[in-house]
């Protein structure tokens, strides 16, 4: 059994800051690329941010500059670092991983973390 856990969000001021953390248990051997991504109400998934296990990185235009993802494969974690946050940034957050767990390998969800960019 593999879980994927995101926290971190919240409701945070135009310009502000978050940080998003994302961490995976369970039979786990290795994870592959884990990433990032979010869905605004009436729109479709998109993709925010990847990083794979060698550590490179991949960025939606509209993110770039402005978020880091990183990871802690010590710790099955992922972290998603949002600056200069923005209204158009409100979504829903989802932490994706692709995880080797001996038998299969799989695409595992979160079950997302709200972030509100509002004054």
């Amino acid at each position: 059994q593999v879980q994927v856990v995101e926290s971190g969000g919240g409701l945070v001021q135009p310009g502000g800051s978050l940080r998003l953390s994302c961490a995976a248990s369970g039979s786990i051997i290795s994870i592959r690329t884990m990433g990032w991504y979010r869905q605004a109400p009436g729109k479709r998934r998109e993709l925010v941010a990847t990083i794979t296990s060698g550590g490179r990185t991949n960025y939606a235009d509209s993110v770039k500059g402005r978020f880091t993802i990183s990871r802690d494969s010590a710790k099955n974690t992922v972290y998603l670092q949002m600056n200069s946050l923005k209204p158009e940034d409100t979504a829903v957050y989802f932490c994706n991983a692709d995880i080797f767990s001996g038998t299969v390998t799989g695409y595992y969800w979160g079950q997302g973390t709200q972030v509100t960019v509002s004054s």
